[in-house]
């Protein structure tokens, strides 16, 4: 038997057994949202609750997407886990490793009776979860996709267009030195997630490799390769741009200096999720926002690529009692509902995972009323995603961009050159990546 090293868990067959039925079965739910999009899942819950008298799918807030993948782990290991976690999107290699931990979505519908059509969803959404076969394995519930805010008033203030947000990151440099030069704002750009946005999803719009195997799609054998022309021409361009004030490092991983920094209007312009948008709009509501995709370098492709998704899925775990699955494959069910879908989209600023959600939201008039809202899902999907453009799996991931952020570090620090510092992060992370293929 295949021994999955987060996973491992030697009870796990015995414990797959039948319970006597109840009045109401309950269902745990584990999952990372807190404050507002926190009470609105609850609400998602007790919407389901109310809508049977079966089961009853009971919420669990675990902390932060590291502490509720670590704590799901622990949790199998010691025969204690939910039927339900949720996953950020970068774990889903480690999931879909763990083979006899997860019960995949698509054949606990089928065995469930529930009706199960993968075309309803939206493609880059749910390709980014589906295995080599194309059976999707993780219901997609919380995805978002990286875009540009920027400030229309300032850009009024310098005599910039407020309706014409730059398209090239040749745009981004000059838009950045006109608005400098006025003192509409004291910089020009800031940006969270240099790993997810500034790397990641830049070789995802250009069409560059970020590895082989498909972008690890195609095997755990998979080895870095965006240590590219693009990649290094890019970060050296936001060390020129750091120095010379252009752009201001929004600090590693989520980048949490990079929203003051937007809000207060101390930069012009503003790289971050698209699950953003309703925070960003409650926090800058002393000036009009603007709502653009991500910019590209259009000498090295005439028109950019979709980007690639981030958020996260809700993965079924082996080991739970059969009636708990058939409550889990009813609630699946209720959460696909394009009403649930576009309201929790509408709600929360993360994506309609359906089409029919998408079109519910085009029926309302969602969209015309809250320009902007559609950027993140016409960006996601303005082209076919090709192998380079899908997003990528990889196991051990999460320390990848800590090492992506360590290595930005030390650029900005002169320690490195951008080439030295993209190198050492292919050197570095492919030696995750063969810890990981070696473990499991």
């Amino acid at each position: 038997m295949k021994k999955i090293a987060f996973f491992l868990s030697a009870g796990l067959t015995s414990l797959s057994l039948s319970v006597p039925a109840m009045a109401t079965t309950k269902i745990q739910w584990w999952h990372a949202m807190g404050g507002e999009n926190g009470a609105k899942l609850e609400q998602i819950a007790k919407g389901f609750n109310a809508s049977q008298s079966d089961y009853e799918i009971v919420p669990v807030f675990k902390g932060t997407y590291d502490e509720t993948l670590t704590g799901a782990i622990a949790a199998f290991r010691a025969n204690q886990q939910p039927a339900i976690v949720q996953v950020y999107e970068v774990g889903t290699g480690t999931m879909m490793a763990a083979q006899g931990a997860v019960y995949p979505v698509y054949q606990l519908m089928k065995d469930e009776g529930e009706a199960w059509d993968q075309g309803k969803f939206i493609a880059p959404v749910v390709g980014y979860y589906s295995d080599t076969s194309g059976n999707v394995l993780s219901l997609p519930f919380n995805s978002s996709t990286p875009i540009m805010y920027y400030n229309k008033d300032v850009f009024k203030k310098a005599g910039l267009d407020p309706e014409t947000p730059p398209k090239t990151w040749a745009d981004v440099e000059a838009f950045s030195r006109t608005i400098m030069k006025s003192g509409a704002a004291k910089c020009g750009f800031t940006s969270a997630w240099i790993s997810w946005i500034q790397t990641e999803n830049l070789n995802a719009l250009h069409d560059k490799p970020y590895s082989t195997k498909a972008n690890g799609f195609g095997g755990l054998d998979a080895e870095f390769t965006f240590n590219n022309d693009l990649t290094i021409r890019h970060w050296g361009n936001l060390k020129k741009w750091q120095d010379e004030g252009l752009f201001k490092f929004g600090g590693p991983g989520g980048g949490d200096n990079a929203p003051p920094m937007f809000y207060s209007q101390e930069c012009a312009m503003y790289m971050n999720s698209s699950a953003g948008r309703a925070g960003v709009i409650n926090n800058a509501k002393a000036f009009k926002v603007g709502f653009a995709p991500l910019p590209y370098y259009d000498d090295v492709i005439p028109q950019p690529l979709n980007s690639i998704i981030g958020g996260a899925t809700l993965w079924t775990l082996k080991g739970r009692p059969e009636e708990e699955y058939k409550g889990v494959a009813k609630f699946f069910t209720y959460l696909q509902k394009p009403e649930v879908q576009a309201d929790w989209h509408q709600f929360s600023g993360y994506l309609p995972i359906t089409e029919a959600a998408y079109k519910l939201g085009q029926d309302q008039g969602y969209y015309e009323k809250n320009p902007g809202a559609d950027i993140g899902i016409k960006q996601l999907t303005r082209v076919i995603p090709t192998d380079n453009s899908k997003g990528i799996r990889f196991g051990n991931y999460v320390q990848v961009r800590g090492i992506i952020d360590d290595e930005f570090a030390a650029l900005l620090g002169g320690k490195k050159t951008a080439k030295e510092a993209v190198d050492s992060v292919v050197a570095r992370g492919n030696e995750q990546l063969r810890d990981f293929q070696s473990a499991n």
